[in-house]
């Protein structure tokens, strides 16, 4: 355990953030699976709504720093991609 007043601080900061990115990471791949659970059903529509709200998702995490932006773009394109093998 830190001694120094500063040091306590940062702990209890950095807890903080951990506990945001870890919420944010989670959301994110609730999504991501919410859509390939969608996608696999084979319902077009309700597979069309749950890419746009995983992509939605994958934006917000890559806008707060927590995924990085090739990280984020990778994953809109393979989701995309694979939409588009399914519904096609």
């Amino acid at each position: 355990m830190a001694n120094i007043k500063s040091a306590k601080k940062r702990i209890k900061v950095i807890a903080k953030k951990t506990l945001r990115n870890r919420i944010i990471k989670s959301q994110t791949k609730t999504a991501i699976k919410k859509f390939v659970v969608a996608i696999e059903s084979g319902d077009k529509d309700l597979a069309k709504a749950a890419l746009l709200e995983a992509i939605s998702a994958i934006d917000k995490a890559q806008t707060k720093g927590i995924i990085h932006k090739n990280n984020a773009s990778r994953k809109k394109s393979r989701l995309t991609r694979y939409f588009n093998k399914k519904t096609a």
